[in-house]
């Protein structure tokens, strides 16, 4: 490649997570990269911003459940067909495949069969560590390196026989600043009424599944004794059925859609009962002391025990490798129990101080203050590019 010819990047997201991590990373290899940056695949409006030139909607390749997955099965064939077809077609300089393991991983197989010395790099491990570890294996000889978000995704890709491996980062620590409160926001969760979050999920099956019992447990916090202000962050797509699912409740929480709202809820919050999930980590790194819950359909309840090579469902746990925030999953959902360990988070004492202690500890595992995630990845693809123009 000329010195004025732009470094060609070839890039695949199929969620709007990726799309979000794909955008980052666009920008990042934009700043390091010593020449212009030409950016084309797949993706959403992030990164569409950012540059891309796309293939096609990115919603084509997105499925949510079996049901939508069977009957978009033939659309989703397709693209993977038409995905590789173009990438081998006019070869890019890199190949960077973001999240979407099903749909990413099949076409870097097509690829690399037809084109085995492309650079082919995967932002975001798949969760092998939980199930499946035989992923890690089948993928080693698609991709010359993985971008992982967690501190110990290296080690137990290694472990699992996976391809090179290199922690990057959450992107979670690049919004450090507006997770955490100043000084004001910090008098506010000491304060009365304190603030106690409510975040039952984000997805349309989360709330069905988890909307009474979140509703019994407020209603039993409140028999306690001691008030709290109840505030309940949803997408803004998702206004309509909380606010048919609160409906019933006894205590109303109040909703809030905007993200900067959300934000400034995370800042003063005293407390939070949670899904499990990303925000979890977010609660963590915000410092808000958590009971998490989460509870799958019951057939599923009963065969992933079988399967999950993991203790714990909640991602500051598995981070610190250790017990810091209680969760209560499937049949051991106990709103009675999830009421009374809310009541002592809010007054304080030893378990809110031992859940914030735990808190502390993640900056340092998962590497605050350093680069950015989003840098780390750019340099990361950079690398790794240069390795493969290296032995060609």
């Amino acid at each position: 490649m000329s010195g004025t010819a732009p470094l060609d990047v070839f890039i695949v997201a199929g969620e709007e997570s990726g799309d979000v991590l794909a955008a980052g990373l666009m920008a990042e290899l934009t700043a390091l990269h010593a020449g212009p940056v030409r950016c084309r695949g797949v993706g959403g409006a992030r990164m569409q911003a950012q540059g891309l030139v796309p293939l096609f909607p990115m919603d084509d390749i997105t499925a949510m459940g079996f049901a939508q997955v069977i009957s978009g099965l033939p659309r989703i064939l397709r693209r993977m067909g038409e995905t590789a077809q173009a990438i081998v077609a006019q070869p890019p300089d890199v190949l960077v495949m973001v999240d979407a393991p099903d749909f990413t991983h099949r076409v870097a197989r097509k690829v690399r069969a037809r084109l085995p010395g492309l650079p082919i790099v995967k932002y975001v491990a798949p969760t092998v560590w939980v199930w499946r570890p035989g992923r890690a294996r089948a993928m080693a000889p698609d991709f010359d390196r993985v971008l992982a978000l967690l501190p110990f995704e290296p080690e137990a890709m290694h472990a699992l026989g996976g391809p090179p491996t290199t922690y990057v980062g959450h992107p979670l620590l690049g919004e450090l600043a507006t997770l955490r409160p100043n000084s004001d926001e910090a008098r506010r969760r000491v304060a009365a009424p304190p603030v106690l979050l409510v975040l039952p999920g984000s997805r349309r099956a989360e709330l069905v599944r988890l909307g009474a019992t979140f509703g019994e447990v407020l209603a039993r916090l409140k028999a306690e004794g001691p008030g709290f202000e109840p505030v309940l962050p949803t997408l803004p797509g998702r206004r309509a059925q909380v606010e048919e699912m609160v409906a019933s409740w006894p205590v109303k929480p109040r909703i809030l859609v905007e993200d900067d709202e959300k934000r400034a809820a995370f800042r003063v919050a005293r407390a939070a009962l949670a899904a499990s999930g990303t925000v979890t980590l977010e609660l963590a790194l915000a410092g808000v002391p958590t009971v998490a819950a989460y509870r799958v359909p019951w057939l599923e309840g009963r065969i992933v025990p079988y399967f999950i090579r993991v203790k714990t469902a909640i991602l500051p746990n598995l981070i610190l490798d250790a017990p810091a925030m209680p969760e209560y999953l499937q049949w051991h959902i106990d709103p009675p129990a999830m009421a009374a360990q809310l009541a002592r988070l809010i007054a304080g004492g030893a378990e809110r101080e031992a859940q914030l202690t735990a808190f502390a500890l993640l900056d340092a595992v998962m590497g605050e203050g350093a680069e950015p995630p989003s840098r780390r990845a750019a340099r990361a693809v950079l690398e790794t590019l240069a390795v493969r123009r290296s032995v060609a």
